[in-house]
């Protein structure tokens, strides 16, 4: 392909770039972002998850040339043809609008929306035949217009317009002073006709301080505070000097801004090494014009002698962090001599206090404050990204009382600022060495064993020694010299009757005794107990026990040859030293380090297949899990949620929205979608399991299910005794009295579905019940379930993007669901699958995603310790689910994982038994389905099946081969799971459990693998542990680093892969497009939307006071999970996720 230069713009444009609402995609649109500023664009980037109104209402504020959107999670038609509808609508139709969205927008789409309206939607092929950059020359040349020729309204007009705060008018003012100063110089005596005193905040501060998350929490206060005042934001961006471009980055942190009452303007500074535009005043002086209340003006990050931001602004606020170096360093820092306010953010940092004295002293210095107390001093330490932060709480009054004093202006402020309670902390500060300690844990783990093989080697040959001196050869009679102190000394002499060996003998076993004493008598009994072990393994029966209970399993199975395979097979070493070695760091699978599984033998009527659906409204979902586990001794269910409900909104008639209700997955918003789902299904059997991929949403999903499953017992309850009249009766004089159609099951039931669970559709268990018996069936049911919720938020900020919650309150959640299922011996459940899936998926190697998932476990181990949980109440809970592609890796991942936490948590840790148990889940890569040969996909997921099924995984997902262009069909589904069937039932080798072990290359990998963990785990530490390294963006950049390695080898054919960049057909393997695409119906969409149009309706009161109740108990600090079980029996998942907003805060994008 012949490489062009770069288009370059003929006016000044700008761009706003983002993803689609409930869309966590946002590496392409960064990639995008990054070329469009290359090109001298002045890019507004929102990220990811972003309403049609909230990127129009950017794009009118901004006065952006084009709008450049991303679209990979469906419900595109409606959320771009809703764009363009808005833009016509607010009298903003000249803003293009680009798109793009891979192999998810189909060619017929592409034209049917370029037909409408939208200026261009990018295909893959145009991806091939133009570029990367020819997308963005084209994309540029397009949006390169003069904003300002569009023009702007009478003069007479302007006064009424900016009093109305009409947002295209003060937009269109500010372009024209960036770009046709002159022009703009005609209209400035219009602009004081409302010129009144509005005061204007400054706030400044170093690159990296946290300006822009400190000016959110300042709007989201003000706002709540003076519900009728109005706010005016300017923010001013750095723009580069080689090409002109700029990123204007701040809107991606703020949250409050989205509001008819605030206006916000990015401004690039357009010129080299100043923290601020050149038109900075006249957009100060458009926004007095138009009235606002107040004005808050940020500047780019500054250095030690700017002050530029005092000469545009009444009160001046400086941002600084902790890390400013010597306190010498404090004297260089010209803000300190004339700030009204100083913010020392990131207060979370270590050395914070000593940073806030230090700034006192100096701040006392500079305005010769010498009788003041350094306690009143207005400097505050602060963090920003704290929801209800106590210090962001006593700057905010503090500026509001500063603003008043120096201007004039009315800020009576009614906001609260409490006593500060003690800080808590995620990870205690003390503890931010944790992963370190791991590493140095493991590692001296590994060292003593070194040691004990060594002197357990030498022990071997001084008994083989005196064995061949006594001239025995009877091995039952040489393991009968061995005793638990040692060796019986007295009975190896008396077979030897020659005094000179006698004497020889005897200085061997003082010898023996001398080095046995640097033998660990632990490790002494292992080799003592080899013997019998082998025995074990070689009868017919093995038998252990599990929670109490005796199992019985065979050791053996037979061939079609007649041979006896063996299970589980045992090396044939006979030195002390080996054998020690392989016991202390691979042993049998069961026991420790669990190397080769975590439990003896596997389950012989329980394979480890899980059963994937997730699609449309919950009936057909349910259809879906009962085509696909029919005749299945075992139901394992894994669930799929559409976009909507991984972001924790409801069902809506809003177009962007309504696009994506249903498609990628199954639509839940309430208890009785849960219960359909599931119907038919006894989720109290011990043979029916459930996983639900869902994490910010996550624990108002597990409420779901947790009364679906309790109410499905108590309708058991009810027809064990005959009391189904009874209450059907009681449930309809329920719906009968609001006025409301009692729900109910959507279609024909499928095969297999006995309708358990749809008896108590629209009502629970208590309501139809005494209290007592539902009390005691909810308490056995917690018991009983079995299943996994993913609820990992620490893997979604490095790779998925689908927090919905502030970090902190999103952690406090995973926590206080953990502390419910202590309370309520919730054993079967896992109540988080840390998960290194989608950090693979992301584009991260087999080495970091095993890293980053286990360094995310030890911090969940680390924060619930910190919350007084004991290890062994809470380590049992915790379950894991790993990606596996074709790397050689991914053959030892997890007899890696297995081997780095049962070391870890046994000796750092002391947990017990159950705790040291890894328990995971793989999928095989949905990285690795690709669009092109996609019949190819099944091989490549067969032999990523072989690698899981081989290493022992406690249960297995094998992509279907058309993933890579469409939902998976029935067909697809079924050849998949035969995948792994035809491997467990009819591969010879998976008749054997442990096939890995002995093999070089194995325990050579495994080494490697595990070094290569530790040594990532030291970085993360040099980074403050993983929360601080979230903060840098490491584990994000680094996965984004390692994707774009892998992309380019396979772009340049190094990496070779059959049918895509090699040995392609002779149509040279094109991108096979679908022949039909699985979407939700229209029936079911609005089906859905009914159905929780009846729940508000039967509930109105009943949902209002227990929201209330819900906040009260986020205030208080109690069990959130507690009531959310209740809070769920009655509430939509958008009603409580809106609740939370308020009380727990919104998760803040990162660039």
């Amino acid at each position: 392909m012949e490489q062009n230069k770069p288009y370059k713009p003929k006016n000044k444009i700008r761009v706003v770039t983002a993803a689609s609402l409930f869309d966590g995609h946002d590496a392409a649109i960064n990639i995008m972002r990054r070329i469009i500023q290359a090109a001298g664009v002045e890019v507004i980037h929102l990220g990811h998850d972003r309403s049609v109104a909230e990127v129009v209402e950017c794009a009118i504020q901004e006065d952006a040339n084009a709008i450049a959107m991303t679209s990979y999670q469906g419900g595109h038609n409606e959320y771009f043809k809703y764009m363009y509808d808005l833009l016509q609508e607010r009298g903003a139709g000249h803003i293009k609008i680009f798109g793009g969205g891979g192999g998810v927008i189909l060619p017929e789409e592409i034209n049917e929306l370029m037909d409408y309206g939208i200026t261009r939607i990018y295909s893959p092929d145009d991806g091939r035949e133009m570029g990367l950059q020819g997308m963005i020359d084209d994309l540029v040349k397009k949006s390169d217009f003069s904003i300002a020729d569009l023009g702007i309204p009478k003069k007479q007009d302007l006064g009424t317009l900016l009093r109305q705060k009409d947002v295209k008018t003060i937009a269109r003012l500010i372009s024209l002073a960036e770009n046709r100063h002159d022009e703009f110089e005609e209209y400035s005596p219009s602009l004081k006709i409302n010129n009144e005193d509005v005061p204007v905040l400054g706030i400044t501060g170093t690159g990296g301080a946290g300006k822009s998350s400190l000016v959110d929490e300042l709007v989201r206060r003000f706002l709540i505070d003076f519900p009728d005042k109005h706010l005016g934001i300017v923010s001013v961006d750095p723009s580069k000097r080689k090409t002109g471009g700029a990123l204007l980055g701040d809107r991606i942190r703020m949250n409050a801004i989205n509001n008819p009452r605030v206006y916000m303007r990015s401004l690039a500074t357009r010129q080299s090494n100043l923290a601020l535009s050149k038109h900075v005043a006249e957009a100060i002086q458009v926004l007095k014009a138009a009235a606002f209340d107040l004005i808050i003006l940020e500047t780019s990050g500054i250095g030690q002698s700017d002050t530029e931001i005092l000469e545009h602004s009444d009160v001046s606020l400086y941002v600084m962090t902790p890390e400013f170096g010597a306190a010498t360093q404090l004297e260089k820092i010209d803000m300190l001599d004339f700030a009204d306010l100083v913010a020392i953010n990131k207060f979370d940092k270590r050395g914070a206090q000593d940073a806030l004295r230090d700034v006192k002293k100096q701040y006392q210095r500079n305005q010769n404050l010498w009788d003041a107390n350094l306690d009143d001093l207005p400097i505050f330490g602060t963090i920003a990204s704290q929801f209800n932060d106590p210090g962001m709480n006593r700057l905010y009054v503090a500026t509001m009382q500063t603003l008043s004093e120096k201007t004039g202006a009315t800020f009576d402020s009614d906001f609260k600022v409490e006593n500060e309670p003690e800080k808590m902390f995620v990870i205690p500060p003390a503890r931010t060495r944790y992963l370190s300690e791991i590493t140095e844990n493991n590692r001296g783990y590994d060292k003593n064993v070194f040691k004990q093989a060594k002197v357990a080697q030498k022990l071997y040959g001084l008994f083989k020694t005196m064995v061949s001196l006594i001239d025995l050869d009877d091995r039952a009679i040489e393991h009968s010299l061995l005793t638990k102190s040692g060796l019986d000394g007295p009975a190896i002499l008396s077979k030897t009757k020659k005094e000179d060996v006698k004497q020889l003998v005897s200085k061997l076993l003082d010898e023996f005794d001398r080095v046995k004493m640097n033998l660990d008598p632990n490790n002494w009994m292992r080799l003592l107990q080899w013997h019998e072990k082998k025995k074990a393994y070689q009868a017919p029966i093995y038998s252990f026990k599990v929670r109490g209970k005796e199992i019985k399993v065979d050791t053996h199975t037979e061939s079609l040859a007649h041979l006896q395979i063996p299970k589980v097979a045992l090396p044939k070493y006979e030195a002390w030293g080996d054998l020690l070695l392989w016991m202390l760091q691979e042993n049998v699978p069961g026991e420790f380090p669990y190397t080769a599984g975590i439990y003896p033998f596997k389950r012989t009527n329980e394979d480890p297949t899980r059963m994937f659906a997730g699609e449309g409204g919950p009936e057909r979902t349910n259809r879906r899990f009962h085509y696909v586990s029919l005749d299945m001794p075992a139901k394992r269910l894994s669930t799929a949620f559409d976009s909507v409900t991984l972001y924790g909104h409801d069902p809506d008639k809003r177009p962007d929205i309504y696009g994506k209700i249903g498609n990628a997955g199954v639509s839940i918003c309430c208890l009785d979608d849960a219960k359909k789902l599931y119907s038919g299904f006894d989720l109290s059997d011990p043979m029916t399991s459930v996983s639900m991929t869902i994490n910010g949403p996550a624990p108002m999903l597990l409420g779901f299910f947790m009364n679906a499953a309790i109410d499905q017992n108590c309708e058991k309850y009810i027809k064990q005794n005959g009391l189904e009249d009874e209450v059907n009766k009681k449930i309809e004089a329920i719906y009968a009295k609001k006025g409301v159609k009692r729900p109910r099951y959507n279609g024909e039931l499928p095969k297999g579905n006995n309708g358990l669970g749809l008896m108590l559709l629209g009502v629970t268990g208590d309501q139809v019940l005494p209290r007592e018996v539902y009390d005691k069936i909810k308490a056995e049911t917690l018991s009983q379930v079995r299943g996994t919720v993913q609820a990992d938020i620490l893997k979604e900020d490095q790779a998925q993007n689908t927090c919905i919650f502030s970090t902190e309150f999103a952690l406090r959640l995973m926590g206080d669901v953990q502390e419910y299922f202590i309370d309520h011996k919730v054993r079967n459940f896992y109540s988080v699958s840390i998960s290194g899936y989608h950090i693979a998926e992301a584009g991260a190697n087999p080495i970091s995603q095993l890293a980053f998932t286990l360094s995310n476990g030890f911090t969940y181990v680390e924060y619930y310790l910190s919350r007084g949980m004991d290890i062994n109440d809470f380590g049992p809970n915790l379950s894991f689910f790993f990606s596996n592609g074709i790397d050689p890796e991914y053959a030892v991942i997890g007899r890696v994982a297995r081997r780095i936490w049962a070391k870890a948590m046994k000796e750092k840790y002391g947990a017990g038994s159950r705790a040291q148990m890894l328990k995971y889940h793989i999928q095989t890569s949905g990285r690795s389905l690709h669009a092109q040969e996609i019949d190819f996909n099944d091989i490549r997921t067969t032999l990523q099946a072989l690698y899981a099924i081989y290493d022992n995984c406690n249960s297995l997902h094998t992509n279907a081969y058309d993933e890579a262009i469409t939902t998976p069909t029935e067909e697809s589904v079924r050849r998949a799971m035969a995948i792994q069937l035809i491997i467990n039932k009819e591969l010879g080798l998976a008749k054997n459990e442990n096939p890995l072990q002995g093999s070089f290359i194995i325990e050579e990998l495994t080494d490697l693998v595990e070094e290569a963990v530790l040594m990532e785990f030291d970085r993360i530490t040099e980074r403050g542990g993983v929360l601080g390294a979230m903060e840098t963006m490491y584990q994000r950049s680094k996965i984004q680093e390692e994707s774009l390695y892998y992309e380019t080898l396979k772009h340049s054919g190094k990496y070779p892969i059959i049918g895509v960049n090699t040995f392609l057909s002779s149509k040279g393997s094109p991108t096979v497009l679908p022949a039909e695409v699985i979407r939700a119906t229209e029936d079911e969409k609005q089906l859905q939307i009914q159905t929780l149009k009846n729940l508000h309706k039967t509930y109105v009161e009943k949902s209002k006071q227990l929201l209330k109740e819900l906040q009260k108990t986020a205030v208080a600090n109690e069990n959130l999970f507690e009531k959310l079980m209740e809070v769920t029996k009655y509430c939509s998942l958008g009603q409580i996720t809106e609740a939370l907003f308020e009380v727990g805060g919104q998760y803040r994008r990162n660039m």
